[in-house]
């Protein structure tokens, strides 16, 4: 069983590779993006040694890095598990000896480890040789970093299962879709760190595991997050993990009933 879903890993990273060319230009554009967002707070700090606790440099790697990381844990499961649903396809791959959720995690990850190899590794090199990225030179340090994007790629990934599977119970989830990706950017903390939202919002993202995606996988590569706290920030990521199991396990068995129901 487990040479299955390697299978669906291998799959899903051979048919990427298919489409590679369009995967080079993602590299240009993310530049662009990241070279936008570094003039804008290079205005922003002007004179300013540091604000909400990043110092300029902190900040510039810290764009860098989370825009790169985007690039790794970015997938459309939501998108592809609504499709199955709205063809009916689903019920072809409910009576397969293997878990639908699973198989999409693994395509997801096939997905994932291939945008790793061939755009973020490459576009961290082009960034680097761009702006001024501050890389650190722990080796632990950027072993922790890996399994924390790991971690950013299973919550994210948790959330899509979770609002793909939306479309049993609705007839169109396309705007929970575009809301589910607007939120997860902007909450997550790639368009704006966390630090820098007003203190309610923070102290209420504590509680959300958007910030389990982004932000505190960027802070502990920029040393904003040190020492204890870093293990602090690693163990905040495993426990959404396991928080998340539950309700994707609930929403997926009412979705079967559902399902049984409506086809007899």
């Amino acid at each position: 069983m487990i040479s299955a879903y390697v299978d669906f890993i291998r799959i899903r990273f051979l048919t990427m590779l298919a489409y590679r060319v369009n995967y080079y230009s993602g590299i240009v554009i993310y530049a662009i993006n990241i070279g936008a967002y570094y003039f804008m707070w290079k205005a922003i700090y002007g004179d300013a040694e540091q604000l909400g606790g990043f110092t300029a440099g902190q900040m510039t790697t810290y764009v860098a890095v989370s825009w790169m990381a985007r690039a790794f844990y970015f997938n459309n499961l939501d998108r592809e598990i609504s499709n199955d649903i709205r063809d009916g396809s689903v019920a072809v791959q409910m009576t397969r000896p293997y878990s639908y959720i699973m198989v999409k995690m693994m395509q997801g990850f096939g997905e994932g480890l291939f945008r790793l190899l061939l755009f973020m590794a490459p576009g961290m090199v082009v960034v680097t040789l761009i702006f001024p990225i501050e890389l650190p030179t722990d080796p632990v340090l950027w072993m922790i970093f890996l399994v924390m994007i790991w971690f950013s790629f299973l919550i994210n990934s948790q959330i899509n299962v979770m609002t793909g599977l939306f479309a049993f119970f609705v007839e169109n989830n396309e705007g929970l879709m575009r809301m589910k990706r607007v939120t997860v950017d902007l909450l997550s903390g790639v368009v704006v760190p966390i630090a820098f939202f007003p203190g309610w919002a923070s102290e209420v993202l504590k509680w959300l595991p958007f910030q389990a995606i982004t932000y505190l996988p960027g802070s502990v590569f920029t040393g904003r997050i040190a020492g204890s706290a870093v293990w602090e920030a690693l163990l905040v990521q495993a426990a959404w993990f396991v928080a998340l199991i539950a309700p994707i396990a609930l929403m997926w068995r009412a979705a079967r009933k559902r399902l049984f129901v409506q086809g007899g």
